[in-house]
C-alpha cells in the first residue's frame, strides 16, 4: 500500500474543563482548584475569550467535565451551557454530557441541565461504601449518591456513573456489594477504574509514608473479572476496557477519543487535537486566566504528529474498544500501512494470544483486556 497524502479530519467533538470543585480529594490529580469561587466569573469570560477564536464548527458531542461543572451556581452554569450552544453549531441528536457529583445535584440546577440540551449525566459516586468514601475523602453518603442517581434519572434518562476499586484495605466482598447497588439503580452506564495513585498527591505521600497500600495485583485482577461479569448480566455489556453501558448507550464523545480523528478544547489543563496538532493549556487556573486576560495564548505544550504517528495512536488506543479496530479502515483513511508498519506488534500479540483477528478486525481477547495497556504500547512502539 502505497503512502498518500490525505487530509486531517475535521473534529466533531469539544471538551469544556471547569477546575472548580468543593475540595481536592487525596487521589485526584486533574486540574482543580478549591475554595476559589470567586474566579467563576472570570473563568466564564475567559472561556468565552477561548472559545471565540473558533469558527463556530458543528459538533456531534459535548462533554463539560472537570472538576465539578455543577459545582458552578445554578445561573453561571446556564451562562456556561449558553455560551458553549453560542460557539458552536449543536448537530442533530449530539450528545450532551455534564460531569456531576452527588451533592450538586438538585431539581433546580437538572432543570438548568435540561433547558440548555444536556441529555446525558456522569456522576462521580466512586462507591456506596461509608468507609471507601471517607478514604477517597468524598463529601456525598451512600444514601445521598443513590438518592442523587434517582433524581438525576427522573430528569436525564442517560445516566452514567464513575467508580473507583481496589482501593487500600478494600476487599473483593466489598467490591461487589458496591457493584450490587450500582445495578439496583437507574444506569445506563458504568465506568471503573482502579485506584491509581499519581505522584504529586496527597495519597502519593501517604503510600510513601507506608500509612496506607493498595490490595496485591491478583485481588485487583479478580475485582476487574467480577465486574465484567456482573456487568454482562445486569445487561451493561463491556464495550471498553474500563467501560460498559447499555445497548445503543456507550458514551460517543469518549469513542471519537478513542478513534482518534481529534477534538476541540478549552479550559484550564484542556488538550486538543486539531489539523494534526497537540495543544495543552496551562493546568494552573490562575495562569490560564492571567494569560487570557492580557491576551496570551493559553497554551503550554504543542506539537505537531505525523499522519504515521496518529494511525499508529488510533490502533492503540482503538484496541482498547472490544469491537476492535479495522486496521484496513485505518490505514485507507491515514494513508499509512499499519499492517506493515505495526506487523511485529500484531504477530507477537497474536502469538501470545492477546489479540485476535474476527471479521476482519483485530479485537482483544479475554486474557488481552488485562493486558490492554501492553497491547497498545506495541503498536506505539
Amino acid at each position: 500500500m502505497a503512502v498518500r497524502d490525505v487530509a486531517w479530519p475535521k473534529p466533531v467533538s469539544v471538551y469544556i474543563h471547569v477546575p472548580f470543585c468543593r475540595h481536592r480529594c487525596g487521589y485526584c490529580n486533574f486540574s482543580v482548584i478549591a475554595n476559589r469561587d470567586d474566579l467563576i466569573a472570570r473563568f466564564l469570560d475567559a472561556i468565552d475569550t477561548e472559545l471565540a477564536t473558533l469558527d463556530r464548527p458543528t459538533v456531534q458531542t459535548i462533554f463539560i467535565g472537570g472538576g465539578t461543572p455543577t459545582h458552578l451556581p445554578t445561573g453561571d452554569l446556564s451562562r456556561l451551557l449558553s455560551m458553549v450552544c453560542e460557539r458552536f453549531v449543536v448537530g442533530d441528536g449530539a450528545e450532551v454530557s455534564v460531569e456531576c457529583n452527588p451533592e450538586d445535584v438538585n431539581a433546580e440546577k437538572l432543570q438548568c441541565l435540561v433547558d440548555h440540551g444536556v441529555n446525558r449525566i456522569s456522576l462521580g459516586v466512586q462507591s456506596f461504601s461509608p468507609e471507601k468514601l471517607r478514604i477517597l475523602e468524598r463529601g456525598h453518603t451512600p444514601a445521598g449518591a443513590c438518592a442523587a442517581i434517582e433524581l438525576a434519572a427522573s430528569a436525564i434518562a442517560n445516566v452514567s456513573l464513575d467508580l473507583i476499586f481496589a482501593v487500600p484495605g478494600e476487599t473483593v466482598a466489598q467490591w461487589q456489594a458496591d457493584l450490587e447497588t450500582a445495578f439496583s439503580l437507574p444506569i445506563t452506564h458504568l465506568s471503573t477504574y482502579a485506584l491509581t495513585i499519581e505522584k504529586g498527591t496527597s495519597f502519593w505521600t501517604r503510600r510513601n509514608s507506608g500509612s496506607f497500600s493498595s490490595p496485591d495485583e491478583s485481588c485487583e485482577v479478580e475485582m476487574y473479572e467480577l465486574v465484567r461479569r456482573m456487568s454482562a448480566d445486569a445487561g451493561l455489556p463491556q464495550y471498553e476496557v474500563s467501560n460498559f453501558s447499555r445497548p445503543g448507550l456507550t458514551c460517543r464523545h469518549n469513542l471519537e477519543y478513542w478513534k482518534g480523528r481529534g477534538w476541540y478544547a478549552a479550559g484550564p489543563g484542556a488538550a486538543r487535537f486539531v489539523d494534526g496538532r497537540r495543544e495543552v493549556n496551562h493546568r494552573s487556573t490562575t495562569t490560564y486566566l492571567r494569560l487570557i486576560e492580557s491576551g496570551n495564548s493559553p497554551i503550554a505544550e504543542s506539537e505537531t504528529i505525523t499522519m504515521a504517528t496518529c494511525a499508529r495512536e488510533r490502533a492503540a488506543f482503538g484496541i482498547r474498544v472490544m469491537a476492535g479496530i479495522d486496521i484496513d479502515a485505518i490505514s485507507h483513511e491515514t494513508g499509512i500501512d499499519l499492517r506493515r508498519e505495526c506487523s511485529d506488534a500484531i504477530e507477537c500479540s497474536i502469538d501470545e494470544g492477546l489479540i485476535e483477528v474476527s471479521d476482519g478486525r483485530l479485537r482483544l481477547t479475554d486474557r488481552g483486556v488485562l493486558f490492554a495497556d501492553t497491547v497498545a504500547s506495541r503498536f506505539l512502539d
